[in-house]
């Protein structure tokens, strides 16, 4: 199914939901998401619940005068619509429900930042031909979007997109050394590799939500098999040792403790650089005052007109100074200390507190895209503040960091324009005179880079199937 026939789709099914004909199956849902969200949650029989309404509620559509005459898609559509309305709603509900599963996600979300450390392409027997580290990140950052979304199928969507970059990557390197189409074997290495690095949140209570609550009816075909080939790589992930890493068992245990190790390391070297930076900022608050001081007792002490005005150009031009580079590195240090989830910030640059003697061979590669991606950062700063010298000198200390944190939006804005995937579920709801929302439809394709790379023979990957 096309993208936009999905998306017509669902559109034409809120508007026959919002006709008066259509009231009883909208008190029907609205009756079913009550029921449920009063009961305890038990996984299994609020998968068979929810399913079961779902199958009825399709069954009803196709015998309905509102859809009298409609082809298959458009009725694909609306049970998408149902499936999407309804699970948004039962999100909080049905989503990581157990204590279990949340122990589950935290165990192996640990798992993965530590294997995730010295973990080499060849340790999964990944062959030389098929290895593209730099490319394999475009796969990573679509399956960590996976908790952006609520509907399974927008969830199930970053899954997709992701096996397929890796698809297509393994495709065209196939293509190019003359070797054999890639297979399973192939394929399912890359992905367990691919999902180590990227450690997505809440990876095991996203499969088991997809699985539970997934129209069952629609997770076939090539969805079905990129799905089960996401659960085999959690659970390889889950039961990971040395032999499945083809190493020994000491040199495991080693980079297991060194990981360890590294990791609180960083958590340690924050504590002491917390400090620094509590007294750097401790500094930079102060120097306004102690100015505001002086600023005062000179006044007192000039007794001429020509002094005085003298002295307010001064302060008008200390209020319009553009604040130096080390200012805005303290002020940055200020709000880095009171954001929550600082130490997991710094697990993204392994390498920020360690030594030369640490290092080896195979980290020139991670060091070279870390390289990269300072640079393009540093250059897309660069470039955003050329035009800025205007708006410091109008505007006041205060709106300063505002424009920083427009020079970063601009950054976020251009790297949405390049994403894979699905418009993102929110908890804002319009309302229709039934009460069923408007909800844009998830849309599923690749990159406009992995495209230009990919053949004509690769998959299409414009829609699930």
């Amino acid at each position: 199914m096309e993208n936009a026939d999905v998306f017509l789709g669902l559109q034409d099914f809120l508007d026959r939901m919002r006709q008066p004909t259509a009231s009883d199956f909208v008190k029907s849902i609205k009756s079913f998401i009550v029921s449920f969200s009063n009961n305890a949650p038990d996984p299994e029989r609020d998968s068979a619940a929810v399913q079961a309404f779902f199958a009825n509620m399709e069954a009803a559509f196709r015998a309905h005068p509102l859809w009298a005459g409609c082809s298959e898609e458009e009725l694909d559509s609306a049970g998408e619509g149902l499936e999407k309305y309804v699970m948004t709603k039962l999100f909080t509900r049905v989503f990581a429900s157990l204590p279990d599963d949340v122990k589950h996600d935290e165990q192996l979300s640990e798992k993965m930042a530590l294997v995730q450390q010295f973990v080499q392409p060849e340790n999964l027997d990944i062959k030389p031909t098929f290895q593209n580290e730099t490319s394999w990140l475009l796969a990573q950052k679509e399956l960590q979007k996976i908790n952006m979304y609520k509907a399974p199928r927008d969830k199930l969507v970053c899954i997709l997109n992701c096996c397929k970059v890796i698809n297509n990557l393994l495709l065209n390197a196939s293509i190019a050394s003359n070797e054999n189409p890639p297979g399973a074997d192939d394929f399912l290495p890359v992905l367990i590799y691919v999902t180590l690095k990227a450690n997505p949140p809440q990876l095991h209570s996203n499969l088991l939500y997809i699985q539970r609550f997934r129209r069952q009816s629609r997770l076939v075909s090539e969805a079905a098999y990129f799905f089960t080939n996401m659960l085999s790589a959690e659970a390889f992930i889950s039961n990971i040792d040395a032999k499945a890493l083809s190493m020994e068992e000491t040199e495991f245990e080693k980079n297991m403790e060194f990981a360890r190790a590294l990791l609180s390391g960083v958590s340690t070297d924050l504590d002491g650089l917390s400090s620094q930076i509590s007294q750097i900022a401790g500094q930079y608050q102060r120097e306004p005052t102690e100015s505001r001081h002086h600023s005062l007792n000179d006044h007192a002490i000039r007794p001429k007109s020509s002094e005085g005005k003298r002295s307010s150009k001064e302060d008008r031009s200390s209020l319009t100074k553009i604040p130096s580079i080390s200012e805005l590195e303290n002020r940055g240090a200020t709000i880095l200390l009171k954001e929550d989830q600082t130490s997991k910030l710094f697990r993204e640059y392994p390498y920020m507190f360690a030594h030369a003697g640490d290092l080896t061979i195979n980290d020139v590669e991670d060091l070279l895209n870390n390289y990269k991606q300072l640079v393009f950062k540093y250059a897309c700063l660069l470039k955003g503040s050329d035009g800025a010298s205007a708006a410091f000198l109008l505007s006041s200390s205060q709106a300063q960091p505002q424009h920083v944190e427009t020079v970063e939006k601009s950054e976020d804005n251009s790297a949405i324009v390049q994403n894979i995937g699905s418009q993102k579920d929110t908890d804002r709801e319009d309302d229709g005179p039934n009460g069923i929302s408007d909800q844009e439809n998830t849309k599923y394709y690749l990159p406009k880079e992995e495209a230009a790379a990919s053949s004509e023979n690769n998959h299409d990957g414009t829609s699930e199937q």
